[in-house]
């Protein structure tokens, strides 16, 4: 793909092709182990036939030099990204889904994800501080959005994860989900802390209200991820993945605590690509699991009781990704140095979860590549690996049938001249909240002050690296 790139680039041909729009399937967090959770409605695809390569299928799109700075391209993505989340929100005051957001625009019409609204809380700080909106209308976004949580139906604290963005009632089965509250939870946690008020008084509402034992496996000491009425709970947090969070929530609690005894049963299996460092990794490979704890906590010049850094492992496993990409350029069209940062998003045959790069399970053989690549990859790991994020998100501003009303859709596959359609919620607010993290640490100065994550350091036994 970098020679592709570098070779249309010296002839400087444009050819900008409409991305037509198509209803999709629902997004669902994926889990990163092996271990049973409740299926989405759109089933995982088979693994496809094998991929022409660069020498026998060019790209439709062609790309095209950028004159945009870094600055203006940062600044293009940001504010498109939270756009999405000002505006596919329900703004009907006399809805009872008021301030719920959109899983995915512009398909699944109707379902909003509690993970895009937790993200959507957090814009919202955004969209004050970069002087997007008014701090007046941002507080009664938040207000009225933490209202509705407030009212809507939960079990021991925690949501289902899609919902009807009209009515807050539970959509397409969908289970009730601990990464989900978790991600919700610290949007909710991010408004309060910055708007203090109100918002701040029905934040600590929400998150007290939380029994964090009640998802708690006794026997196993690990975190089920998810329950439904029908079935029961359903799998466990057992190797490392996006959870983080998870563990300071409950060890924060000052009604229902969790010690830190789940945080250190889980499994932290190390491994490395080529001559990297090694790092502790998730099952898949999926870069946003090294991501998503650290949008809001800053975990730099912090290590745990094992001595573990996870703000240098998180560095690392970007890097692996990076130099995994690099590796393959010669193999896949679209993989490159250029295009890289492989996770969970929409690809050919519909929304994939086990998009990786290795390490990954105990093999190397659990992550999923199709040539497949996210712009929120690469963006999501900008505070790890700036000058190869960067160098990215130049290539994606080049390629004019990526981009959309909200920014970069949400991945992109040259070898089957495939582009995505819709813009995913969690990938749009990855992208966000650390592009402005890169910039001047925004979210992690507000978060990091608030004593629900303090504690829940403190408890897990975390202190400054010497």
């Amino acid at each position: 793909m970098n020679k592709l790139y570098l070779w249309n680039i010296l002839f400087g041909v444009v050819l900008a092709l409409a991305a037509c729009a198509a209803p999709a399937g629902p997004h669902v967090t994926s889990p990163d182990t092996p271990a049973p959770v409740a299926a989405s409605p759109t089933p995982l695809p088979a693994t496809p036939a094998p991929l022409p390569t660069a020498t026998t299928m060019a790209p439709s799109v062609t790309p095209v030099p950028v004159t945009a700075s870094d600055d203006e391209i940062i600044a293009y993505e940001l504010r498109a990204a939270f756009d999405f989340f000002w505006e596919q929100a329900n703004t009907d005051p006399a809805s009872p889904g008021f301030g719920l957001i959109r899983d995915r625009y512009p398909g699944s019409t109707g379902i909003a994800s509690i993970a895009s609204v937790g993200f959507g809380l957090t814009a919202l700080i955004v969209g004050v501080e970069r002087g997007f909106i008014t701090r007046e209308q941002a507080y009664e976004r938040a207000l009225g959005t933490l209202q509705t949580l407030e009212r809507m139906a939960v079990v021991e604290g925690f949501y289902y994860h899609f919902v009807d963005i009209k009515t807050g009632q539970r959509a397409w089965q969908s289970e009730v989900s601990s990464i989900d509250t978790a991600i919700l939870l610290m949007g909710v946690l991010a408004a309060g802390q910055y708007f203090g008020g109100e918002v701040q008084t029905l934040a600590t509402t929400i998150y007290e209200r939380v029994d964090w034992p009640w998802f708690l496996d006794p026997d196993r000491q690990m975190f089920y991820m998810a329950f439904t009425p029908e079935k029961g709970f359903s799998g466990h947090w057992d190797f490392y993945a996006e959870q983080l969070m998870l563990y300071v929530l409950a060890a924060g609690s000052p009604t229902h605590p969790v010690n830190e005894t789940p945080y250190y049963t889980f499994i932290r299996h190390e491994g490395r690509y080529g001559a990297g460092d090694p790092f502790i990794h998730s099952w898949f490979g999926s870069l946003f699991t090294y991501q998503f704890s650290h949008a809001w906590i800053d975990f730099r010049g912090l290590v745990d009781r094992k001595g573990v850094d996870w703000h240098q492992n998180s560095v690392a496993a970007s890097r692996a990704h990076y130099d995994f990409a690099v590796t393959m350029d010669a193999k896949y069209t679209t993989i490159g140095p250029t295009a890289w940062g492989l996770t969970a998003c929409d690809g050919p045959n519909g929304y994939e979860g086990r998009y990786g790069a290795p390490p990954s399970g105990y093999d190397n053989r659990s992550n999923f590549i199709d040539d497949t690549v996210p712009p929120a990859g690469a963006i999501g790991s900008i505070i790890f690996t700036p000058e190869e994020s960067l160098q990215a998100m130049r290539y994606y501003y080049s390629l004019e049938r990526l981009k959309g009303r909200y920014g970069f859709f949400d991945a992109f596959n040259l070898s089957r001249d495939w582009y995505a359609t819709d813009v995913i919620g969690i990938d749009k607010g990855i992208s966000l909240l650390m592009l402005v993290n890169y910039q001047d640490g925004l979210i992690h100065r507000v978060m990091m002050t608030n004593p629900v994550i303090q504690t829940g350091l403190a408890q897990l036994g975390f202190t400054p690296a010497k």
